[in-house]
């Protein structure tokens, strides 16, 4: 952690003592990396607002990510402005990249606050870096009041005053109420109780329904043998190389073996089907489909 310090003022600093733009040479840069690609031009335009970048990373530290995180993440949201920036509206590329910078430090504040993800909307944005501020305003106000809300009461104001669903302000409420913990911890203080993980729903198949598909499975085989029974031997052969080997082998091997053509064992092979199609009829019209 202590290299993590220095790395930030080392970068600090660098930051701090590079050249301040003035309107005319940021145009002018910009407008050789848009029309040139110019890659000195942008590399100079970036670093003279790297020192932007830092200052609005240094805001996001409460939230608990490293500051070395969230300041590389506010230099890609510098590179990404400096690359869609477009010199001919006619603003100054600080107040366009503001916006970027902020993006890419929320988007990486949100995506490592929990393992759950946080949310991805605009709303769900908002009240992830406002809930706590708007929530704690009301509280005061209504105090002021001498009025005391209730949870249900202050999750509708924090709704109207942030223009989101309610439905998201409990949403949010539920994901900022606590960090992760791990699913093998203990239910209760007691150290032989029931860890969280026994509590969820085991995806595994259920026993009733492995003992339901095991009788099917061997319905299935006893009809496949009665109807395997109705075949001659050759026919009995054809079939049992043809579909009930992991590797099927081919009509014209089978007619090498067999001293047949490749036509004439086709046809024993669909006749051989028929015959077992019109019995498995009589038993259970779902397996034609393993003719088909």
């Amino acid at each position: 952690m202590a290299l993590d310090g220095d790395f930030d003022k080392s970068l600090s600093r660098r930051a701090m003592q590079a050249e301040l733009l003035d309107a005319e040479t940021e145009l002018q840069l910009a407008f050789a990396w848009r029309d040139h690609r110019d890659e000195a031009a942008l590399h100079r335009l970036v670093t003279a607002y790297m020192r932007l970048a830092i200052s609005m990373a240094a805001k996001f530290k409460r939230y608990g990510a490293p500051m070395n995180d969230l300041i590389q993440e506010a230099s890609l949201g510098l590179m990404k402005a400096a690359d869609k920036f477009d010199p001919d509206r006619g603003v100054r590329f600080s107040t366009y990249a503001v916006w970027w910078i902020k993006a890419s430090i929320q988007d990486h504040v949100m995506r490592n606050w929990s393992m759950v993800r946080t949310g991805s909307t605009s709303s769900q944005k908002s009240l992830f870096f406002n809930m706590r501020r708007v929530q704690a305003r009301l509280e005061r106000e209504a105090a002021s009041e001498g009025r005391k809300l209730d949870g249900h009461q202050l999750r509708h104001l924090i709704s109207t005053e942030v223009g989101v669903p309610l439905a998201d302000v409990e949403m949010m409420e539920g994901r900022l109420s606590g960090s992760d913990f791990s699913l093998n911890a203990t239910q209760s203080s007691d150290e032989e109780g029931r860890e969280w993980i026994e509590t969820l729903e085991d995806d595994a198949e259920q026993a009733a329904a492995r003992v339901e598909r095991n009788h099917d499975l061997e319905t299935l085989r006893n009809w496949l043998v009665s109807a395997m029974g109705r075949l001659n031997e050759r026919e009995r052969f054809i079939v049992t190389e043809r579909k009930l080997r992991d590797q099927p082998r081919t009509l014209e091997s089978l007619g090498t073996e067999l001293g047949l053509s490749k036509e004439r064992v086709r046809q024993l092979e669909a006749a051989a089907f028929t015959k077992m199609r019109r019995t498995l009829e009589t038993e259970a019209v779902e397996v034609q489909e393993f003719f088909a």
